[in-house]
């Protein structure tokens, strides 16, 4: 059984948890939604006050604004003196799945779905977490699916996830022995503040519910004045729908041109392979070729992902090395051409196989290789 195999009685909470932080955040809407309509009513109060002349409405507004920036003060600063930032907390996690969304530089963005597993005594059960963290090109390799991580978390905000990139020897050695089970999909967290849209259109909403409140209010007046008219143009948009086939399989390839073009060169390979990646839409395929200056990858969406290679996690920064270790070993003089071809293991916990491939007037020779760059096999010229 996983380390988090007799956690998820916890989760007979979740439900509760939820209800609560569903009702605060409804409560938060409105009281958010009713300042913004009184910000909107003292507001068009000014206006009217101005066109119509009337000091009374005029000094409404002007003091209802001015009672609002007042309470807003004295709010911040209680705020400020008893808010304290809550300390984080280490835990082990594991990685349900990663992928790599841009690789300009050598700190790549990485988008990671984790099951985080808080020690005992936070009395919180493992839960799942989905967070962006840039992760250095030379460490990447390190970090695969349903690898295990070392994190931090708030928890009070245990949507606020980081991955510690260099952990104590301690938590290194805890996060190697450790088997942490994956956390149900129902108990995925978000950060409730998130959905920033939402919230700038309730505001919206308010403040101009409160200044039509007003307006109207005051429209007699305000047509008898002779000052009405404009009208707001109202725009509508819509969505598109999508649409994704159940199965379908895809082969696409790159070659790459310019100075330094070759895929030899530091970074390019995973730079390549993401940008192949984003062309199909999946990180997972049946296939990878690299040459010099062209890769190739092939797939198929109905294939389990066991019968896959997960394009993000492999290790394009030690292929470079086996190459250079195939063109010096295996006979091989003066290697004309070289070719890596990247397969699928034979099977459920076995990684994918790497096979470097040079030619050379002297005949062709392989040496193949697992996915940490271990050679496991190497064929000379002229050995069958």
């Amino acid at each position: 059984m996983g380390m988090t195999g007799q956690r998820y009685s916890g989760e007979l909470n979740g439900p509760v948890e939820q209800r609560r932080s569903g009702v605060g955040r409804v409560l938060a809407g409105l009281r958010l939604a009713a300042v913004s309509a009184v910000i909107g009513a003292a507001l068009a109060a000014l206006v009217v006050g101005v066109i119509l002349k009337d000091v009374p409405v005029l000094a409404t507004g002007g003091g209802v604004l001015a009672l609002l920036v007042l309470l807003a003060f004295i709010g911040g600063r209680r705020g400020a003196g008893r808010d304290a930032p809550p300390a984080r907390r280490t835990a082990l996690a594991r990685i349900e799945d990663l992928r790599a969304t841009g690789g300009e530089t050598a700190d790549v963005p990485v988008t990671f779905r984790l099951t985080v597993a808080p020690e005992p005594e936070d009395e919180r059960p493992a839960y799942r977490v989905k967070i962006s963290q840039s992760i250095n090109l030379v460490d990447i390799p390190a970090y695969r699916p349903r690898g295990i991580a070392v994190v931090e978390y708030h928890p009070e905000k245990p949507w606020d996830v980081r991955i510690v990139t260099r952990p104590t020897p301690e938590w290194s050695r805890r996060a190697e022995e450790a088997e942490i089970d994956s956390a149900p999909e129902s108990t995925l967290v978000r950060d409730p503040d998130g959905g920033a849209g939402a919230w700038c259109l309730l505001v919206l909403v308010g403040l101009l519910a409160g200044a039509a409140l007003v307006v109207l209010s005051f429209r007699g007046e305000l047509f008898a004045s002779g000052d009405a008219g404009g009208s707001a143009a109202k725009e509508s948009s819509s969505s598109s729908a999508s649409s994704s086939s159940a199965s379908r399989t895809f082969a696409t390839s790159t070659t790459v041109s310019g100075p330094s073009s070759s895929l030899l060169t530091f970074g390019r390979m995973r730079v390549t392979a993401m940008e192949l990646e984003a062309r199909v839409d999946s990180a997972y395929v049946t296939s990878l070729r690299i040459e010099d200056h062209r890769m190739a990858v092939r797939g198929d969406s109905a294939r389990p992902l066991a019968e896959t290679v997960h394009l993000p996690s492999l290790p394009y920064e030690l292929l470079p090395g086996l190459v250079r270790e195939a063109r010096a070993t295996l006979g091989v003089r003066e290697a004309d051409s070289w070719r890596i071809d990247v397969t699928p293991g034979g099977g459920a916990g076995v990684g994918p196989r790497v096979r470097v491939t040079v030619s050379g007037t002297e005949g062709t020779a392989h040496l193949d290789a697992d996915v940490t760059g271990r050679i496991t096999d190497r064929r000379a010229v002229g050995v069958s």
